[in-house]
């Protein structure tokens, strides 16, 4: 048995999110905990997996706020750096009237994109059963280096490769920049997570079922596309399912789908390829329902890490709450 479920490199960073206005009228922001593979962890460690994270944050108040944070959600940080001169990565969350966010980062550069081949504790990639990345840490070198020499590592002891490219374009040079790099990690990847607009930029197939085969046809064993408020959507080389999400009361969208792909890779973790490959329709419908559930109560609180739900609170949603038809 590997000593980990997931291990996760990435972008560990500050979300401030809105948080009402103050005394003044002047808007307030929470400072929460984010970077999309760290709230990824906290899902599998809350959902009973074990959780590590290769990365790198500041030398300053921020960075030690986040190592607090994912030491408290018990992600073994034997792969965390430290730097000694570059600032933790900060995103600024706006929200609109439904609870939809964009974002805005200080990060030219980030603690976060600093981390180099020669910072990986190499030891790691041999003791995961699923290696997790995004596309954050593909924006620029040294990191974008780092994340795809780390993946082929660890795919050659043997990790089941897990891939969210999470595109945020005010992060990359230009879209075709983004979507020419954003494929190199889709082609190293065995169980891959996309939204729907992610899924269309990347195989230009506005269809679920094509765009899923488009990356299958890369090396994929299982695709998920996550669709907001529409649900989800997952296929194998077995089956496909696609379900509405349950209908809860939305605050906030930050981090949900990191809780659905947590969520997933805590059921996931343990199989081969060739199990992920051939899951039943049956198995697909109650893993991508339990992703649902995750999904949907994350985005009931603010902030993303924070809000995650445990296994109960899931379990009682799927139970009790109806689902949400658009």
């Amino acid at each position: 048995m590997k000593a980990f479920s997931v291990c996760a490199l990435g972008e560990s960073l500050i979300d401030f999110t809105p948080c009402g206005k103050s005394s003044k009228g002047m808007p307030v922001y929470e400072c929460n905990p984010g970077g999309a593979v760290a709230n990824v962890l906290a899902a599998v460690n809350k959902l009973g997996g074990k959780g590590a994270f290769i990365g790198k944050v500041g030398d300053d108040t921020f960075g030690r706020f986040l190592t607090d944070n994912m030491k408290a959600a018990g992600i073994n940080l034997k792969g965390l750096c430290i730097d000694r001169e570059i600032p933790t990565t900060l995103a600024f969350v706006s929200l609109n009237s439904s609870g939809d966010r964009s974002f805005s980062f200080y990060r030219k550069p980030g603690a976060d994109i600093m981390l180099s081949v020669d910072d990986i504790d190499r030891s790691i990639l041999s003791e995961c059963d699923i290696f997790h990345f995004g596309s954050v840490s593909l924006t620029d070198d040294p990191a974008r280096t780092a994340t795809l020499e780390s993946a082929k590592e660890a795919k050659r002891n043997g990790a089941v490769i897990s891939y969210d490219p999470n595109y945020r374009p005010l992060l990359w040079k230009s879209t075709e920049e983004a979507c020419k790099i954003m494929k190199e990690g889709a082609y190293l990847a065995d169980i891959i997570k996309v939204s729907d607009e992610e899924l269309q930029l990347i195989t230009g197939s506005d269809s679920l079922e094509e765009g899923a085969d488009l990356l299958m046809e890369t090396g994929a064993s299982i695709v998920f596309v996550s669709m907001g408020q529409r649900g989800s959507f997952v296929k194998n080389k077995t089956a496909s399912v696609r379900l509405n999400t349950y209908d809860v009361k939305t605050v906030d969208t930050t981090g949900a789908g990191d809780a659905f792909l947590g969520s997933v890779l805590s059921k996931l973790h343990g199989m081969s390829c060739e199990k992920l490959s051939s899951l039943s329709e049956p198995e697909l419908w109650d893993i991508l329902d339990y992703g649902n559930a995750a999904g949907a109560l994350t985005t009931a609180k603010t902030g993303a890490a924070p809000a995650i739900p445990t296994d109960e609170e899931i379990e009682i949603c799927r139970k009790t709450v109806g689902k949400l038809v658009i």
